[in-house]
C-alpha cells in the first residue's frame, strides 16, 4: 500500500533498495527508518516508491529530539550567559601580548594570549545576550529595538581587528558591512 498519510514511529515499511525497515524517528519533511540490511537512513516524506507494510498512527504533539536540542539550545542562549566554546587560532596557543608603555621608565606589561582571547569572547556572548534582550523586551518600542541594535552592530565593526584571533570564520565579529 502506499502511504497516503503520515506514518507514526513504530512503522514498517519496505524500501525498493534498503529492503524491509522500521521508522524511528520523524522529522518535518523526512522520516529516520532503521532498515534491517542497510541501518539507519533518512527518507524524504515525498519519496512515492516506499510501500507501507503495516502503518501506526502518529502521536499528536510528535517533537523530534532534534527540535527538542534547538529549542533548549535557543533558550540557553537567550536567558544564560553560558558561553559556547570558541577556538583560539592555532598559531596564537601559547602565545604572549605584550603592552609596551611609551614612557621607558614604565614597566611592559605580558598578557598570556589565552587570558585575553577569553576575555574576548566573554565580551562577545555579553553582547549577544544584550542584543537577544532588547530585540525581546516589551517595554522597548521597534524604533528604540532598532536604534539600539544599530549601536550594537558599530560596536561589533570595532571589535573587528580581532577576529585574526578566533580559529573558525564563523566565530568572528561582523559589522554593518557583514550585515548587508
Amino acid at each position: 500500500m502506499a502511504i497516503d498519510n503520515e506514518l507514526g514511529i513504530g512503522s514498517r515499511v519496505k524500501h525498493p533498495e534498503f529492503g524491509t525497515g522500521v521508522v524511528i524517528n520523524i522529522k518535518p519533511k523526512t522520516y529516520l527508518i532503521t532498515f534491517i540490511d542497510r541501518g539507519k537512513v533518512e527518507v524524504a516524506k515525498s519519496y512515492t516508491s516506499l510501500e507501507v507494510i503495516e502503518a501506526v498512527e502518529p502521536e499528536a504533539d510528535q517533537v523530534s529530539l532534534a527540535d527538542v536540542e534547538r529549542i533548549l539550545i535557543n533558550a540557553l542562549k537567550k536567558y544564560t550567559d553560558l558561553q559556547e566554546v570558541v577556538p583560539l587560532g592555532q598559531k596564537w596557543l601559547g602565545g604572549k601580548m605584550l603592552l609596551q608603555p611609551s614612557n621607558q621608565t614604565l614597566k611592559p606589561k605580558e598578557i598570556p594570549i589565552e587570558t585575553f582571547f577569553h576575555k574576548l569572547t566573554m565580551l562577545r556572548d555579553r553582547l549577544r545576550v544584550m542584543e537577544q534582550r532588547i530585540n525581546s523586551s516589551n517595554s522597548l518600542n521597534e524604533e528604540e529595538k532598532i536604534n539600539l541594535q544599530q549601536y550594537l552592530t558599530r560596536i561589533y565593526g570595532s571589535l573587528t581587528t580581532f577576529n585574526a584571533l578566533f580559529k573558525d570564520d564563523e566565530h568572528h565579529f561582523v559589522g554593518e558591512k557583514g550585515d548587508k
